[in-house]
């Protein structure tokens, strides 16, 4: 790792590792079994500058690169919770956009409170109708004088029912990517409703919501950047949610692969530690292959983008990979395991239902696919 970290970034692993394990993993299986964690934890990660990693320190952000990043999320997967990651970084997702696009008063208003975690921001991109196909987005914004009138729905939005404000994907123009706008909508804007709090096979500490736009009424200051250009700025957003969904699915990997193998050295069974079982040795060789195989990609793809190399192909490559990799070393972790792997209070068997949606957002496994099979 010494390639790629130095002193800044080992300083706040240690950081991240004692605050997880002072702060998180005393309470995450109740959190999750309440499917919530308490709001005054954002303030305590903004305090300590996390989620102003990687944002421009002028509106509260912190100097730092992808690699800083890479040890939040892989340090902050200890928690053995993807939907308390998922939720409590949102803004990972709302407020580059805003960082991007945004006017002095825009990140004044909307991104410095967030990242003091003050505030709480969400995306809203995915419809009922409209997932990886972004193009296709239907809910509409017509402008009305100094406002744009909004109508439509979004599905599947994390930390949609807690969310201070959405960074919000509408059409604004004809079909197709051409027509698509952002605008910020905020919480309390008459028309808008969490219509409910959607239950999940994973992610139980994440709050996901269907809300909707009935009239909605959002001022023209609130249009992140040009109008109909919105899908550039979308389609920027999502290089780095990608390598931050295969930054969670190796930390994920790592606590499933280091479980598995203390287990496998302290379980006793048919005479001896498992460890002693070639069969279970094999397993625990094939997942930390994965997971170094992994790693290593990843950080490779994120020096290039630390370098200002395009890295579209690599990105989607290196979500599929660790993706799938991560896929088999949680569900390897849950066999060895055994009946233990399957109980709730194990952590393994929070991981496997949380890494089911690894290969869905941010992109569908198949999409990533298709944006690799257009380099070939």
């Amino acid at each position: 790792m010494t390639t790629y970290f130095t002193e800044t970034h080992n300083q706040l692993k240690t950081t991240i590792h004692k605050f997880v394990e002072k702060e998180i993993l005393p309470h995450i299986h109740t959190w999750e079994e309440k499917n919530e964690f308490p709001k005054e934890l954002y303030k305590k990660v903004g305090d300590l500058g996390f989620l102003g990693l990687g944002f421009d320190p002028a509106f509260g952000g912190v100097e730092s690169d992808i690699f800083h990043t890479m040890v939040l999320v892989t340090e902050m997967m200890r928690s053995t919770s993807q939907g308390l990651l998922a939720s409590l970084f949102s803004h990972s997702i709302a407020i580059p956009p805003i960082d991007k696009l945004g006017t002095d008063e825009q990140k004044n208003k909307f991104m410095k409170p967030v990242l003091a975690g003050n505030k709480i921001a969400a995306l809203a991109i995915t419809e009922p109708n409209a997932g990886s196909d972004v193009a296709h987005i239907q809910t509409k914004a017509k402008q009305q004088g100094n406002h744009y009138l909004v109508n439509g729905s979004k599905m599947f939005i994390t930390s949609g029912c807690r969310a201070d404000f959405y960074t919000t994907a509408v059409r604004t123009g004809g079909e197709g990517h051409e027509g698509i706008s952002l605008l910020l909508i905020e919480r309390n804007t008459p028309g808008l409703a969490v219509e409910k709090k959607l239950d999940k096979m994973g992610w139980w500490a994440s709050d996901t919501a269907l809300i909707s736009f009935n009239d909605c009424k959002v001022p023209v200051d609130n249009l992140l950047g040009e109008e109909n250009k919105g899908f550039y700025g979308i389609m920027a957003n999502f290089e780095s949610e990608r390598l931050f969904l295969a930054g969670m699915a190796v930390g994920s990997a790592q606590v499933a692969y280091e479980k598995a193998l203390e287990y496998a050295q302290t379980r006793e069974a048919f005479g001896g530690a498992l460890i002693k079982k070639q069969v279970i040795r094999h397993k625990l060789a094939e997942m930390t292959t994965l997971l170094t195989v992994s790693r290593e990609y990843l950080y490779s793809v994120c020096q290039k983008k630390k370098d200002g190399e395009p890295i579209l192909k690599e990105a989607a490559m290196a979500k599929n990979f660790c993706v799938t990799s991560c896929q088999t070393v949680v569900d390897e972790a849950v066999q060895i395991f055994g009946g233990m792997g399957y109980m709730r209070e194990n952590p393994v068997e929070r991981l496997y239902r949380d890494m089911r949606l690894l290969s869905i957002g941010g992109g569908t496994h198949e999409v990533m696919n298709e944006i690799i099979a257009k380099f070939l």
